[in-house]
């Protein structure tokens, strides 16, 4: 597939996000294109909304697999672009477009130019939630083990590199994370009547102050760790004392261990918001994601290749408190995830997100040459 090729397909996925699960669009679109491929050594299988594709290679030791997300996200879109979504409320923000226009240039070159070893594309659905990553790895290893890869790469578009510009790091380059819902309940009333109510516009107020002493107060200072409540909602009009409280957000670790103490200190504080504010305090940890642990011998080897690759600049990058389902790969499979620059004014997660297309003519190619040379 040419560049020009590569571009349209971004461009028609773009219009059509769908969140975690509910793919359907995505996978038929997803699917056209790989049946328009030359089939020889192609073996599709379908999963969920998800789609894994095997290239036979031409003397097989090992397989190597590359990973994409699929799914968009609850963003309406703000870019103005010709293609923007056409689904109202639904974006891909993330750059998931850019990740499987990629994968199907990647494909392709896998079709015209094989490798001696087997390679499989997956195209995971559900990575912004609730998690495609573990159920999909569970469903390699029990029902398509021909499909388990030996190891496995993906990408993650990075809006603060110019294109051409590949970053990673071996071992530790995302966050261990977790969803959090926190939900207040109480006794509502008039709000002349104070002293008739439990109000949880009061108690979660409370709460959410409390929360943010968990990592200045209870986290190792030479660790790391972030606590964020990007939501808070309580009440219904202003004259009545709120008998419910939601606050939602998000918990960013480095490991294990300080994710389980940030639970726990949770857990205690809202037991005592109990207590003070005589109400009920439930806690929903959502989606929890474990951390992206680069294999050191394949993100060094990765490094050097890319270093002396034309046209590309490969960095070491620091680690981020990004959340990744992919981690679930690399705690059972050798794996390698890498940001590739695509040079836009706005971050991830952004309405206004525009990657730079150039991407495509690099990408697919870079990691073809790569995949060559393990």
């Amino acid at each position: 597939m040419s560049a020009m090729d590569l571009v349209k397909i971004r461009r028609d996925l773009h219009e059509i996000p769908e969140i975690g699960f509910q793919e359907i669009k995505t996978q038929s679109y997803l699917l056209e294109r790989i049946s328009s491929l030359p089939q020889e050594r192609l073996e599709v299988a379908l999963w969920r909304t998800g789609i894994a594709v095997k290239v036979a290679g031409s003397n097989p030791a090992k397989t190597i697999a590359w990973r994409t997300d699929i799914d968009g996200l609850p963003i309406t879109e703000e870019t103005g672009l010709p293609f923007s979504s056409a689904h109202p409320g639904f974006m891909h923000a993330c750059g998931h477009d850019i990740h499987m226009a990629t994968a199907l240039g990647l494909l392709g070159k896998l079709i015209e130019e094989p490798l001696e070893d087997d390679a499989v594309v997956l195209f995971q659905p559900a990575e912004e939630g609730p998690g495609g990553a573990l159920p999909l790895l569970e469903w390699l290893k029990t029902e398509k083990q021909d499909f388990m890869p030996d190891l496995i790469c993906a990408l993650h578009v990075a809006p603060e590199y110019p294109v051409g510009t590949v970053a990673t790091k071996p071992g530790l380059l995302f966050a261990n994370t977790s969803e959090l819902f926190i939900d207040l309940h109480g006794k509502g009333g008039h709000a002349a009547y104070p002293h008739l109510t439990e109000d949880m516009a009061v108690a979660a107020a409370s709460l959410l102050m409390q929360l943010q002493t968990i990592v200045s107060r209870n986290i190792n200072p030479m660790d790391s760790a972030v606590l964020t409540v990007g939501k808070l909602s309580a009440g219904t009009v202003q004259n009545i004392i709120a008998e419910h409280a939601r606050l939602e957000g998000t918990i960013r670790t480095l490991n294990n261990e300080s994710m389980a103490k940030v639970k726990k200190r949770i857990e205690a504080i809202c037991r005592a918001v109990e207590e003070a504010y005589n109400c009920k305090v439930s806690i929903d940890y959502g989606s929890s994601y474990l951390e992206v642990d680069n294999d050191p011998e394949l993100a060094e080897g990765f490094l050097e290749f890319a270093g002396t690759f034309s046209g590309i600049t490969a960095i070491r990058s620091e680690a981020a408190m990004t959340g990744e389902d992919f981690g679930y790969f690399t705690a059972e499979i050798p794996g390698l995830m890498f940001w590739a620059g695509v040079d836009s004014e706005f971050g991830l997660h952004h309405s206004k997100l525009s990657p730079d297309e150039a991407i495509l003519g690099i990408m697919p190619t870079l990691i073809h040459q790569f995949f060559k040379s393990l």
